[in-house]
């Protein structure tokens, strides 16, 4: 059986006791990097007494995925416990172990995935902004165009956004969202769970000002309110059909909609 098991962001005693049960039994361990879960595995044998000691480890990142499915036995997913271990948080968001998800459906291996931390949802909770829909976008872009593009269109969402971010790129993160909208409501957090997580919260212009002269160590995840001058509601073919256009110009504007030819709807609105 393969278990897909998510791992604490910072507090140990966040770690369900059914993850720990499953990982006293496991025989194998997959994961991204053997030596951050290798680590794990110790603190939690040291914080609650127990012996849990797979057999084997097998690295799995974006880097090797071909190598690793085309060597790794797959038969061992039905004869033993097998586990995917994130490095922090719910496995497959923002991690490579959605790549074997993928390959344990497309070849009928069973697997089950456990519930847990998660630091979107935690920081999404925290914030105050969101009240239902929001848009996780992960960690965006290093550097270059693409940064500056997702930045863009993350400031231009109808809905609030949530991203990852790292202690070398947050402040350049907030710098670059004030550029589009510094009166924008923004929270941000950094080591959550942990013993000196930090809250921030306010407009970008003030929490740009906060975090110039505080410590950045850590890992962050920030909300960005939703655009003002966006609706998330979408036009639909009635829409177009109830307005007051010409007939080739309501075909345009169906066929962007709809991706049909607009020759084929022009010659059905005229019959």
């Amino acid at each position: 059986m393969l278990y897909f098991l998510p791992t604490p962001i910072g507090n140990l005693e966040d770690i369900t006791k059914r993850s720990l049960d499953i990982l006293s039994r496991c025989d194998i361990v997959i994961c991204e990097d053997t030596r951050v879960s290798k680590s794990l595995i110790s603190l939690l044998n040291l914080k609650f007494n127990l012996q849990i000691s797979p057999k084997s480890f097998f690295s799995l990142h974006s880097h090797n995925e071909n190598e690793f499915f085309d060597k790794f036995d797959k038969t061992q997913f039905n004869e033993k416990i097998c586990v995917y271990m994130s490095d922090a948080g719910m496995p497959c968001i923002s991690d490579p172990g959605v790549s074997l998800v993928k390959f344990a459906w497309d070849n009928g291996i069973n697997y089950e995935v456990l519930p847990g931390a998660n630091a979107a949802i935690l920081s999404a909770a925290a914030s105050g902004i969101i009240n239902k829909e929001f848009s996780f976008l992960g960690f965006l872009s290093n550097i270059g165009k693409n940064r500056l593009l997702e930045i863009e269109n993350l400031m231009k969402n109808p809905y609030p956004c949530v991203i990852y971010e790292s202690p070398k790129r947050i402040l350049n993160l907030i710098e670059n969202l004030a550029k589009f909208d510094e009166n924008r409501q923004i929270f941000a957090i950094k080591e959550a769970t942990k013993k000196f997580e930090t809250k921030f919260k306010g407009k970008i212009c003030e929490v740009l000002k906060d975090l110039k002269t505080a410590n950045l160590n850590g890992e962050w995840c920030v909300v960005v309110d939703k655009s003002p001058f966006c609706s998330s509601e979408k036009i639909t073919t009635k829409d177009i059909m109830d307005l007051n256009l010409p007939p080739k110009q309501k075909a345009k504007l169906l066929s962007k909609i709809t991706g049909e030819d607009p020759k084929k709807i022009y010659a059905n609105l005229i019959k």
